[in-house]
């Protein structure tokens, strides 16, 4: 199993240090989830400050850049780390894209679904000299040797896709390399609709659903003392009840047995209440969504959980101070043997 650290892109005289940190302590990869700051120029500084250390974005959002733009970047990627870089994407919800990157977002699954073909398609122009995709969104026809990154010395980037509901996975193991799962993807969620529907979407295209990744995001809670446990379980409370405010996020929450608590949060939300969002994220709901353990248990933990199931684990809230860092990455380097 591998594991890899997530966060969100820093500012870039900082992020090789990240990268190198990241490396030293044992970690398989560094994985960038795009916030504020772009999640490809971090990847390109990190490529240079840790060489052979695995670099993906999770998630880079695809609709405001073009296919051919975001192949572009993704090839380069996958140059400069020699084979290391996978591009995950991902829709955002329609609020961002529409009115902050001032995109259209109208059937947003089918728009990823072609958007990766396009993708893929470009990575073979790249190759060959010929581009010739033409989907029910995008259209790509046209290149020149000037306009080419040209043949690398590395294979194609794995295309990753954040997918939630039946419909994205399905589509995920179908068209992509991978999935990366949501923060809130509970065990019973993993195994009631993320295995069987990349599995049937594999089915259809004629592939083994071994070769679709699936890329897990696990918050977790370790300490040896009360105290510890208690100042990381409040951490996690606040990051779920984030997540949890996503009304496509819902039935998560109820089929885990926690009806209305996305209705319960937005309540508090509209109200600008952050502590009363908070509140509504039980003990009972972090037992069942984060995985807590002491250090010597931990690695343990996350393999009775993840094994068979996930690919990769990226350790939601690995980075902090520099002690709880190094012990992170002695348990990354226990479940890579």
């Amino acid at each position: 199993m591998h594991i890899d650290v997530m966060t969100v892109p820093q500012p870039l005289t900082q992020i090789g240090g990240v990268a190198q940190r990241t490396q030293a302590a044992g970690f398989s990869g560094l994985l960038f989830t795009e916030t504020g700051r772009t999640a490809y120029l971090n990847a390109a500084v990190a490529s240079q400050a840790a060489p052979g250390l695995e670099l993906s974005t999770g998630v880079a959002v695809a609709f405001p850049r073009s296919p051919f733009v975001t192949a572009a970047e993704a090839w380069e990627l996958q140059e400069a780390t020699g084979g290391n870089f996978r591009l995950g994407l991902g829709t955002q919800v329609r609020t961002h894209v529409v009115r902050r990157y001032g995109v259209p977002f109208e059937r947003p699954g089918p728009r990823l679904r072609d958007y990766v073909l396009a993708v893929k398609a470009c990575f073979s122009a790249f190759r060959t000299g010929t581009l010739d995709h033409h989907g029910e969104f995008y259209d790509l026809d046209f290149i020149t040797p000037q306009w080419s990154a040209g043949p690398i010395d590395a294979p194609d980037p794995k295309v990753d896709v954040a997918a939630v509901n039946p419909w994205m996975l399905r589509m995920a193991g179908e068209v992509a390399d991978g999935v990366h799962v949501h923060p809130l993807g509970e065990l019973g969620y993993l195994k009631r609709h993320v295995l069987p529907n990349i599995a049937a979407g594999a089915e259809k295209a004629g592939r083994s659903p071994a070769d679709i990744a699936v890329i897990v995001p696990a918050m977790t809670i370790v300490g040896d003392s009360d105290e510890e446990l208690h100042s990381q379980r409040e951490t996690v409370r606040v990051s779920m009840a984030f997540y949890g405010s996503t009304p496509n996020y819902a039935f998560i929450w109820d089929e885990a047995g926690f009806e209305g608590t996305t209705a319960r949060i937005r309540e508090k939300q509209k109200a600008g209440d952050l502590a009363g969002m908070a509140a509504q994220i039980s003990d009972e709901h972090i037992a069942a969504f984060a995985t807590e353990s002491t250090w010597d248990g931990l690695a343990d933990a996350l393999t009775r959980k993840y094994g068979g199931i996930a690919t990769r684990v990226a350790l939601y809230n690995a980075l902090g101070d520099d002690e709880r860092f190094e012990r992170y990455g002695e348990v990354a380097r226990r479940l890579r043997q």
